[in-house]
């Protein structure tokens, strides 16, 4: 089951090389009203075409600018990325096993709309960690080595919490992954859900002016609250964990992780999606990235049943024990 899960950081390393442009944003756009006057996001959405795009610049184009190529360039990039994802498709997750079939996936022609996700800071690169999480880095580090890189797995609670179909965290939950890539935004006048098709949490964000969970309460996809501001839904999250990751490589957070996110309509069907990161016991400053959500009402969500049909997990751990 974790084999499903590695496409982020195997197609970011693999395109790495490959620009294309910022999508640009549209601040003139007005976007339709509810019937109670607040600003109509609701819906079917999915990032699947923003899949094959790499987290943060990379350094073959530090002297790019992103806005820098025309539509018929990005046309011929979003081709090469299509293809080079076909192409290691079948060995995601190892190529003995991989995904799964690769039928299932629906990143494989992607149209990524941007040459990486980070807007900020300007240099597209993520700040530097702090000591202590690198020495918590280099510490997971040494457990992957002693399993082939592959990690702990002398009992369930070893394995993260996306291997035990628990949650992908935040905001790991809305990143590209090689299915599942479908959410649903539904609105209220007091509160917004939105809803995910892989491992299917709903998470809500209460719009009533209620301040935040007390400090001592942690929770896997944190505490949030959100308002409008303009066409601009703003949800601040607080009070999580430090049993989930971000979505990123297996980079992990600690509990004092809070985001911002501005879910912002810059067309119709369109919403630019803006995440804040700071998380002051793992990063040296706070960075924020940016991608496209596309309104599509054909990909409703689908039942995720991934405890049902969770194999890999029981495998992972009956491997372990045979290679002792």
């Amino acid at each position: 089951m974790r084999h499903q899960f590695l496409l982020a950081g195997v197609i970011a390393a693999a395109v790495a090389a490959q620009p294309s442009a910022q999508a640009p944003r549209k601040p003139s756009y007005r976007a339709a009203r509810t019937a109670w006057g607040a600003p109509d996001i609701h819906g079917y959405y999915t990032n699947k075409d923003e899949a094959n795009t790499p987290l943060e610049r990379p350094q073959q184009l530090a002297a790019k600018d992103a806005g820098a190529f025309s539509e018929a360039e990005l046309a011929s990039l979003a081709k090469e990325r299509a293809a080079l994802a076909q192409r290691i498709a079948g060995g995601i997750g190892g190529a003995e096993t991989g995904a799964g079939p690769t039928h299932w996936y629906d990143h494989l022609a992607a149209k990524g709309s941007r040459p990486w996700f980070i807007v900020d800071p300007p240099d597209g690169q993520l700040p530097a960690m702090t000591p202590q999480a690198q020495r918590r880095e280099a510490a997971v580090a040494l457990l992957n080595d002693a399993r082939n890189g592959e990690g702990r797995a002398d009992s369930p609670t070893d394995r993260s919490m996306y291997d035990r179909c628990i949650t992908r965290g935040l905001p790991g939950s809305m990143m590209p992954a090689i299915y599942g890539n479908a959410y649903q935004i539904v609105q209220t006048p007091d509160a917004v859900a939105i809803r995910y098709e892989m491992i299917h949490e709903t998470r809500i964000v209460p719009l009533d002016g209620r301040p935040h969970a007390g400090a001592r309460l942690h929770l896997l996809m944190g505490d949030a609250r959100g308002r409008f501001d303009g066409d601009t839904l703003v949800v601040e999250t607080t009070n999580f964990t430090s049993r989930t990751h971000f979505g990123y490589n297996n980079r992990y957070n600690s509990d004092k992780l809070k985001l911002v996110e501005r879910f912002t309509p810059i067309a119709p069907g369109k919403l630019n999606w803006e995440v804040t990161v700071n998380d002051p016991d793992v990063w040296t400053g706070s960075w924020t990235f940016a991608m496209t959500l596309t309104k599509d009402d054909s990909q409703p969500i689908f039942e995720y049943a991934c405890h049902e049909g969770n194999y890999g997990l029981l495998h992972i751990l009956k491997g372990a024990r045979a290679e002792d």
